[in-house]
């Protein structure tokens, strides 16, 4: 038994009959179960109840046994002096307030219905299944599993806005800093993301904004800044690089990080990060307006569009300063670009938006939906259990599933949950 599976049935007066009784016999008649507190202090507030024939008003508190009051030392926090009710599933003591009268005391196992407990206990306590509903989410109503992955997914985009609006915290509120330093971390993948994500940082924006219109120097700036010239390398393009960074270093006074950050090992070659640098130079470099632009586009198409550049040059036939390789194009892939779209752009268009006070949540949706599903562990699982992903909100939607509720078995807050318990 667990105090949340107590809130749950407060919260939705789950009981068997609607005649309610106090420990001693006195008559309970929930008018509202009150407002559930997060924070320290009594589970819930502002609650309003009869017993008896006296209405009360004030706080609800709710424990396993009546004796964990004298456990947490609640007789101790005068938070606590507003509490009327004391709820809990076993009555072994009795609390005395400090008026020394009892506190009124609500046994709520005696009004609990035995099959809500048994779902309960199979989903809560079940340790055979990869997630607590796996034998049954297929039997889900469609209706309910599309809505309740919409909502998922917008708890999703809220989740990454925490993170873009700290980076803007930091930038003074710079969305196309931010665009840049997002896009570096998404260009540096899993494996370099913090990486090229720190590079980002250690460029003042404004550095970009003076420097974009020259791609050798740009590309010169970022491979400096990511500490690529400690080596001495003897090619002419690397050598022509070097100085030019050479320059703005002392003009800007910047300070590099090292190149130890980054990593190549048992990387694909596209993905190396000295082709994901010259990518992400020439990026700023044909798109000068890019955060504009971006925050325009309704179609993935557009999208694909913006991004289909090519690096030409030196790394046409090179994927790092040391060695040649055959001649070959380094293009953005679909599939890198629709990962730029789910974990950049729509969510920082999403935060954009929400500045404006414009956000549109059906633009959302009809844009996330465009983009295929992404393919991993988890969503391989969930295919498993038949439930499919069709597209980029379905799969960020069940990854949400699967990390903050499935894992942490908030069963009671999930839709799904909340379904199958009530059967």
């Amino acid at each position: 038994m667990t105090e949340e599976f107590l809130y749950y049935i407060w919260q939705y007066k789950l009981f068997l009959k609607n005649d309610l009784y106090t420990t001693e016999n006195q008559e309970i008649v929930i008018l509202k179960s009150g407002i559930h507190n997060n924070n320290s202090g009594p589970d819930f507030l502002n609650s309003q109840l009869k017993i008896e024939d006296q209405l009360w008003i004030g706080n609800v508190e709710m424990h396993i046994k009546s004796s964990d009051w004298y456990l947490h030392n609640h007789e101790e926090d005068p938070n606590f002096d507003a509490v009327i009710l004391h709820v809990v599933w076993e009555h072994d003591a009795t609390i005395f307030m400090k008026n020394n009268q009892p506190l009124p005391t609500f046994e709520i196992k005696n009004f609990v219905d035995e099959k809500l407990l048994g779902n309960y206990n199979r989903l809560i306590y079940s340790k055979q299944n990869w997630i607590p509903c796996g034998k049954q989410i297929y039997n889900m109503p469609n209706f309910l599993i599309d809505n309740w992955l919409e909502r998922l997914y917008f708890e999703r985009l809220e989740q990454k806005s925490v993170f873009i609006k700290e980076l803007l915290a930091h930038t003074n509120q710079d969305f196309e800093a931010v665009l840049f330093q997002l896009l570096a971390k998404n260009f540096g993948l899993k494996v370099n993301g913090d990486s090229f994500l720190q590079l980002a940082k250690s460029i003042d924006f404004m550095v970009i904004r003076k420097e974009r219109f020259d791609q050798q120097k740009l590309t010169a700036l970022l491979f400096g800044q990511a500490g690529f010239f400690e080596d001495d390398i003897q090619n002419e393009y690397f050598s022509l690089l070097k100085s030019e960074y050479k320059y703005l270093k002392h003009k800007y006074n910047l300070q590099a990080i090292s190149k130890n950050n980054f990593q190549f090992f048992r990387m694909r070659p596209q993905n190396f990060p000295t082709i994901r640098i010259a990518q992400l130079a020439a990026l700023f470099f044909t798109h000068q307006n890019l955060f504009s632009k971006l925050i325009n586009i309704s179609k993935k198409e557009d999208v694909y569009k913006l991004f289909s550049f090519e690096i030409q040059g030196f790394w046409k036939t090179h994927y790092t300063f040391e060695s040649e390789s055959k001649k070959s194009a380094k293009k953005l892939s679909k599939s890198f670009i629709d990962l730029l779209l789910i974990n950049t752009i729509v969510p920082l268009k999403f935060v954009y938006l929400q500045s404006r006070g414009e956000v549109d949540q059906e633009a959302i949706l009809e844009l996330i939906k465009q983009i295929s599903s992404e393919k991993n562990s988890i969503i391989d699982q969930f295919l498993k259990l038949k439930i499919k992903s069709k597209n980029a909100l379905e799969s960020q939607a069940l990854l949400e599933l699967k990390n903050n509720y499935c894992t942490k078995k908030r069963c009671l807050q999930c839709a799904i949950g909340n379904n199958l318990l009530r059967k």
